[in-house]
């Protein structure tokens, strides 16, 4: 019994020596008698930042998502009423990618230079500008100019927040932050999609204006005005954050400054030649996977839905279309925490990989609108379940401006997928959206496991 007890004390001693107990603090009660626990700075910090950043960065992905994405909901009106075919369409949907690919890079680095409250603001109210501007378009070529436009404004956010975040959260916290604030993804969908469709079915008509064209001004006026208060809201880093208190923000400060300093003698990727390392490349080519699946899913899924629901207008095919998102909101948070907890970033990529092309599939092999349904969930949620975990794959090896500019890298030219995606579905079918995520889980397990991290 007595070298039970010592071995156990000797055990509880090593562990508390190696950090295994690192955001628990011991102390007596008033009365001494019990042990309370304590959250440690680690803890507090890290929760203030969270609470404080990553719902209004979530917000402003929201509107993000509505002006991009909101043309795949308006081509049910908007096609016909601009007597443009279905190829037409899915081009003009895919030349966004054209201005985000050629703009990704440069815009990052200089968010990277002038600072995230000032470049972020900036491009919120360029892009809500011109998504109000949509309303006009009169025909293709006034439809394919804008988009490129659109793309060229909104290049820089996503991947500038995706830095943003880097700045402020160590990487065991990266991929669940980085989820919570791409829920904002199906939270656009989740509530944008029955809200577009309640404007199209509403006002198509009102002062004259059609349906979609009322949807582009009211779900672009936001954006301009978040845009705004970004410049009030946001800080450039840490080391500016008055809200934490000295204590808090020195910490923060050091720790990333210490981990920073970890990934440059590791990896030493913190130059703008790292952005030719192999390693980049296969991050770029799994990704290319997920945005063709997902961009053809945002560009078809109203219009899948409403091909095998016969019958339902335009409102009940926003709340129908909902459901995805919906799913696929609870898979991000399930991924990313348990990725954290495990540190296998590339087996939870691979898996979402897999769930994403199984429910394809079965979307393809349905028999029935409810089985088609239950297909589209699944593969909604496997492949946004993907993203919060991939993303905390390069800045785990990537630091300074070989971070910024290697993850605007990475999502510009694999959202090369977002301009074919479209075009590959309503070619080729659903099928070959599995076929393509199943490549993507193949590649994830390509990636090399950073035992030193790990």
């Amino acid at each position: 019994m007595l070298r039970r007890l010592l071995r156990a004390v000797r055990s509880f001693a090593a562990n508390l020596a190696s950090g295994k107990y690192a955001g628990i603090v011991f102390f007596p009660s008033n009365k001494g008698k019990v042990l309370k626990m304590a959250q440690t700075l680690e803890f507090v910090t890290l929760r203030k930042v969270a609470w404080k950043l990553v719902p209004f960065l979530s917000l402003l992905y929201v509107f993000n998502i509505l002006d991009r994405a909101n043309v795949g909901f308006a081509r049910l009106r908007m096609q016909t009423d601009l007597d443009m075919s279905k190829e037409m369409f899915d081009l003009g949907y895919g030349l966004f990618y054209i201005g985000y690919l050629l703009f990704e890079v440069p815009s990052n680095l200089l968010l990277r230079r002038v600072g995230a409250r000032r470049w972020i603001a900036r491009i919120m109210i360029s892009w809500g500008i011109l998504s109000c501007l949509t309303m006009f378009v009169y025909n293709a070529t006034s439809f394919y100019a804008l988009r490129v436009l659109l793309g060229v404004a909104e290049a820089g956010f996503f991947p500038g927040i995706i830095l943003y975040l880097s700045y402020w959260f160590p990487d065991r916290e990266r991929a669940k932050m980085t989820a919570y604030f791409m829920m904002a993804i199906a939270l656009a969908s989740v509530f944008g999609n029955p809200l577009s469709g309640l404007i199209m079915q509403y006002l198509d008509g009102a002062m004259n204006l059609h349906g979609w064209q009322w949807l582009f001004l009211l779900e672009g006026i936001p954006s301009i005005l978040l845009g705004a208060v970004v410049l009030f809201k946001l800080v450039d880093g840490p080391a500016q954050a008055h809200w934490l208190a000295t204590d808090e923000r020195e910490w923060l400060v050091e720790r990333i400054q210490r981990e920073e300093r970890e990934r440059k003698q590791a990896h030493g990727a913190d130059r703008l030649g790292a952005l030719f390392d192999w390693r980049v490349w296969l991050l770029i080519a799994i990704y290319f996977t997920v945005a063709v699946g997902t961009n053809a899913g945002g560009a078809y899924i109203p219009t899948l839905l409403q091909e095998r629901f016969e019958g339902l207008n335009t409102l009940q095919i926003g709340l129908l279309s909902a459901l995805p998102h919906l799913c696929a909101a609870v898979g991000m948070v399930v991924f990313s925490i348990s990725s954290d907890r495990t540190g296998k970033r590339r087996e939870h990529v691979a898996l979402a990989a897999l769930v994403a092309a199984g429910g394809w599939a079965l979307t393809a092999w349905s028999v029935s609108p409810a089985i088609a349904l239950t297909g589209l969930c699944i593969a909604q949620l496997g492949m946004m379940s993907m993203l919060p975990t991939f993303w905390a794959l390069p800045t785990a090896f990537l630091s300074g401006a070989a971070a910024a500019g290697g993850i605007a890298l990475i999502n510009s030219v694999a959202n090369i997928g977002g301009f074919v995606g479209p075009t590959i579905l309503g070619r080729y079918g659903l099928w070959s959206m599995a076929g393509i995520l199943l490549a993507g889980a193949l590649l994830a397990m390509c990636v090399r496991r950073d035992r030193a991290r790990d």
